[in-house]
């Protein structure tokens, strides 16, 4: 199947989010307990999330090796003050090279590797920074669907 991949115009999504600064390969083993301090926040928080997704924003590192600067979130409806870990941010805004993935996550490498082959294709260049919203849990992991999107230069 192609994944199809377009350029688009993105507006900031404000998320509450926790950041870290992750080796490559431990982006999995981050994930959970960061978005548990997000989902425990947002509990206390009376109208702060409606129905809005989970989010991975991160920026590429310069050199291979090094620690991925991430905010794992969930978009909210309005600003709110930091708590503990948790602060406001917002998605960036620009020209972004977005295809939408849809199947398991273990999967979403090849509509990485689709998005790095239009961009490369098309002879424009990325901005060091991506981000994947999660639409909807499914328990058939063929009906997952998760955008993502490249900041361009």
């Amino acid at each position: 199947m192609t994944t199809a991949v377009s350029f688009q115009s993105v507006e900031p999504r404000r998320l509450a989010a926790v950041h870290r600064a992750i080796a490559p390969g431990q982006v999995g083993a981050t994930w959970r307990p960061a978005l548990d301090l997000v989902w425990q926040f947002l509990r206390r928080q009376q109208g702060l999330h409606a129905g809005g997704h989970n989010v991975f924003l991160y920026r590429h590192p310069l050199q291979p090796g090094s620690p991925i600067e991430a905010d794992f979130g969930v978009e909210v409806t309005r600003g709110f003050a930091a708590e503990g870990e948790v602060r406001e941010i917002f998605t960036p805004t620009g020209e972004a090279a977005v295809a939408v993935h849809i199947g398991p996550y273990d999967r979403m490498g090849e509509t990485h590797a689709a998005i790095h082959a239009f961009v490369t294709a098309q002879k424009r260049a990325l901005a060091g920074q991506s981000w994947e919203i999660y639409g909807d849990w499914s328990d058939d992991p063929a009906r997952l669907e998760t955008m993502i999107a490249y900041l361009l230069r």
